[in-house]
């Protein structure tokens, strides 16, 4: 071997010393990439929750200038917002022919919410729910609300939440639930609203689109005490119930 060869080549300690470097600049580089792909799940979830959000608009404009149900009894089973379902199978809920794109399906997923167990039996899980106290309505719920509200009845529309990252203890909810029950509007029951919290699964954020189609994300869930807690990381966008009646 030349001198020249000699000095161009690596010992054996500069080769450990450099392999050592790849890994350590690997270690500091995979928090990175993990928030950036983070960030990039959330931005597809504000996305999707814009769409649903002009969908219910759309609905609406579409259907007497009222909001599509949460949920209602038909002849095939129970239609929902997002799925109709007998129990055993499920198929396009009230929203699908109004969402834009090719995928309808793929907007009703939250991408930072792939696994979990089903809204209810039949229906394929998704990631979000739907204003159920004060927008839509679950037909047989209690309360002098019959109907879906209308969208003249939506006083502000940038501060009445329509869709969020619906979470709680049990998994996948789509219903959304404002923390205080006010039998005028929702009279279903203390259960029920631990059941309709939301997720703060984006890096300990959760995102909710409002009635005017802006996507808001929030940072703190607030915990309703007493019997039968929220799950950790769930909870609701406002401790009363402002951000949900737009008040």
């Amino acid at each position: 071997m030349s001198r020249h060869d000699q000095r161009g080549a690596f010992t054996l300690t500069e080769t450990i010393v450099a392999v050592g470097l790849v890994f350590v600049v690997a270690g500091l580089g995979a928090p990175a990439v993990h928030r950036a792909r983070e960030a990039a799940r959330a931005s597809a979830c504000a996305s999707n929750l814009r769409q649903l959000a002009f969908a219910a608009i759309a609905y609406a404009e579409e259907n007497g200038g009222e909001f599509p149900w949460a949920m209602r009894w038909g002849k095939s089973g129970m239609e929902c917002w997002d799925y109709v379902s007998n129990g055993r199978t499920a198929r396009p809920g009230l929203l699908w022919s109004f969402v834009p794109g090719l995928d309808p399906g793929r907007v009703l997923q939250c991408p930072s919410y792939l696994e979990g167990p089903s809204n209810s039996p039949g229906d394929p899980y998704t990631g979000y729910n739907y204003n159920s106290s004060y927008v839509g309505k679950c037909e047989g719920d209690s309360g002098s609300r019959k109907r879906p509200a209308r969208l003249v009845q939506i006083k502000y529309p940038d501060r009445t939440a329509l869709f969020g990252d619906g979470q709680y203890a049990s998994g996948a909810n789509k219903f959304m639930r404002s923390p205080v029950r006010e039998k005028a509007y929702d009279g279903s029951g203390e259960s029920t609203r631990l059941a309709g919290t939301q997720g703060f699964r984006h890096r300990g954020r959760t995102n909710v689109a409002f009635a005017d189609g802006h996507v808001e994300s929030f940072g703190q869930p607030f915990v309703k005490g007493g019997k039968g807690e929220t799950a950790p990381g769930c909870g609701f966008v406002s401790p009363d119930n402002s951000l949900y009646a737009g008040r």
